[in-house]
């Protein structure tokens, strides 16, 4: 083993303060036990990135932050799209040899180790039940989620519009789908006219998105009680970070559902976080399993 790439190694990745440790250098096949690559928790504020093939150790590389983020005081937040990580509810198996030799190898002590874990679960089925009305999505969010275009998210936010005007709740989709049918009727055609009015194409477009999202599922995730995203920031009375782990297994062939919990949550932190800066820790982290679901064509 080169000295030479052990002291860069080193160098590299010393730190002044606390840190995760993410593994260890390679240098060809050759693994350096005594030195750690690791980051500084102050710098886990950053976005990143955990890449590979299948087999490669993604996930594992999630807990392991996971366990140590929660053990630093800092609370998580995890989508689960497989089930992969219900594990970090409990120790691991300090008898599975494969893991006890791959610890020695790198010069680790293995301590299998529980994490305050609690189950969110969009349908209700594998943790608690998460909700969100329409109303506080807004006409934008909701926009985006039924891939409308410009001229039919006008109109949706005409519909929040008189809602707002006349103290109606917008609670779940069934209470959106009624006023849109109100105000395209005769009775409601004078009223409308005094918001600018909507054509019946648009008014059909804007039904049938609205099946196709109930279809797949979210006229579950719409309604009352709404989940509080401050849920997401515990600490345990020992200080340790809670990690709130959203189960999408039950769910994954739904992708809109999935990407439509997750854009609100967004925007509900967004809203009612005020700008921290750079802190010693971080106040509240993300992995997003499966990202590229919340984006266009996922």
């Amino acid at each position: 083993m080169s000295d030479a790439f052990r002291d860069e190694m080193r160098r590299g990745y010393a730190l002044s303060g606390p840190g995760l440790v993410l593994g260890n250098p390679l240098l060809g096949d050759e693994v350096v036990p005594d030195v750690r690559v690791q980051v500084g928790l102050s710098m886990t504020n950053r976005h990143g990135l955990i890449a590979g093939a299948t087999g490669t150790g993604k996930t594992k590389t999630l807990q392991i932050m996971a366990g140590q983020l929660s053990e630093a005081g800092v609370p998580i937040f995890i989508s689960d799209i497989k089930g992969d990580l219900t594990g970090l509810a409990a120790p691991g198996d300090p008898t599975n040899t494969a893991v006890v030799e791959r610890s020695k190898s790198l010069g680790w002590e293995f301590r299998p180790t529980s994490h305050p874990v609690e189950f969110l679960s969009l349908s209700g089925e594998l943790g608690a039940q998460v909700r969100a009305t329409v109303h506080s999505f807004g006409p934008m969010l909701l926009g985006k989620v039924l891939d409308l275009n410009e001229t039919q998210t006008s109109v949706l936010s005409l519909i929040f519009k008189y809602c707002d005007d006349n103290d109606l709740p917008l609670l779940d989709l069934p209470d959106l789908e009624t006023t849109l049918k109100y105000l395209a009727s005769e009775d409601g055609k004078p009223i409308l006219d005094e918001y600018g009015g909507m054509s019946k194409s648009t008014v059909g477009v804007i039904l049938r998105s609205l099946i196709t999202l109930e279809q797949e599922g979210a006229d579950t995730f719409f309604g009352e009680p709404e989940f509080d995203v401050a849920d997401l920031m515990r600490l345990t009375p020992e200080g340790k970070g809670v990690i709130s782990i959203l189960e999408i297994s039950d769910v994954m062939s739904k992708p809109r559902l999935f990407s439509t919990f997750m854009l609100w949550m967004l925007a509900q932190l967004y809203e009612t976080l005020p700008e921290a800066g750079d802190l010693p820790k971080p106040k509240l982290c993300f992995f997003f399993d499966e990202a590229h679901l919340l984006f266009d064509d996922a």
